[in-house]
């Protein structure tokens, strides 16, 4: 099942690159054909999308690779590298966009709006078909892929409407207020899932987790008197990483303990956490740690 998931991504992701690297060709001779901003901005921004995307296709597939002796916990971490750098190469390019629309504001020059419409026909067609093969991603980088095509689907419904208006109504500023309408829906919607993957590349506590109900769970085991140094994070939004101490009673049998451990385990599974590391103490033995949070029952 693992290789069927693994063969899967890949070749969404290769699919969606090629496609998006064949309309990004047909953008910019459009876009020149008919003078329009607003094709020939998101004609750079497809082409960085198509970077992009090609920069997903090449680390998602590395990111398979097994543990080693360099990277004991795996390679999954690539594929969220490759969402920090997609977003922020989607950041810093509509960001320039903005700045290329600007003049136009100013100076609206009536564009091509017949072979506009063709485009935005074509776009919907494209970045649609990308969409269908991406929708079941499961990986932070095919997220970030996934629904920015999908934001690219509403833009260029939104250039189909503008430029249907325009064919019957000389109406040039439309073409770069849609434009900087959409690139700025673009800038807050990447701003929002660069934020996400900064917060997982920063080793925040995965948010579909609840520390809170684990801790009093985890003090409810009969026998732990204490929980400390508990940290929890997650590798790639996928899989979550938890460690523990638990200080214990000092009768604590060893059988006992093979008890504790397991019981542990399964609230922490229960929780969501998927690899765990539990260190048992006992009640007199010392704290190594000088800035861990002891957790005492209530």
């Amino acid at each position: 099942m693992a290789h069927d998931h693994t063969h899967h991504t890949n070749s969404s992701i290769a699919s969606a690159f090629f496609l998006n690297l064949a309309f990004t060709i047909i953008e910019v001779i459009g876009g020149l054909y008919t003078n329009s901003v607003a094709i020939l901005s998101d004609a750079l921004h497809d082409f960085g999308d198509s970077i992009s995307l090609g920069l997903a296709w090449g680390l998602e597939k590395y990111s398979k690779k097994k543990r080693d002796q360099r990277y004991t916990y795996g390679y999954g971490r690539f594929s969220l590298l490759s969402a920090f750098l997609n977003g922020l190469v989607l950041i810093i390019g509509s960001v320039f966009i903005l700045i290329e629309t600007i003049p136009r504001l100013i100076n609206p020059v009536q564009p091509d709006a017949q072979g506009m419409i063709v485009l935005s026909v074509l776009g919907i067609i494209f970045n649609g078909l990308a969409v269908l093969k991406m929708r079941h991603g499961n990986t932070q980088n095919e997220k970030v892929v996934m629904w920015h095509l999908f934001e690219d689907v509403l833009g260029w419904i939104a250039v189909l409407v503008a430029s249907i208006v325009m064919y019957f109504y000389n109406i040039p500023i439309l073409d770069p207020i849609i434009s900087a309408a959409f690139t700025l829906f673009i800038l807050y919607n990447v701003a929002k899932n660069f934020m996400n993957t900064s917060r997982i590349f920063l080793q925040a506590k995965p948010e579909h987790i609840n520390l809170e109900s684990l801790e009093v769970k985890l003090l409810d085991i009969n026998m732990v008197q204490e929980i400390y140094d508990l940290h929890l994070w997650t590798m790639d939004g996928e899989r979550s990483v938890l460690t523990v101490h638990a200080r214990l009673k000092a009768d604590t049998t060893v059988m006992k303990m093979m008890d504790i451990k397991k019981t542990i385990r399964n609230q922490c599974r229960e929780a969501g956490v998927d690899h765990m590391t539990i260190e048992l103490t006992f009640e007199n033995e010392p704290i190594d740690f000088e800035d861990c949070i002891i957790i005492d029952k209530p």
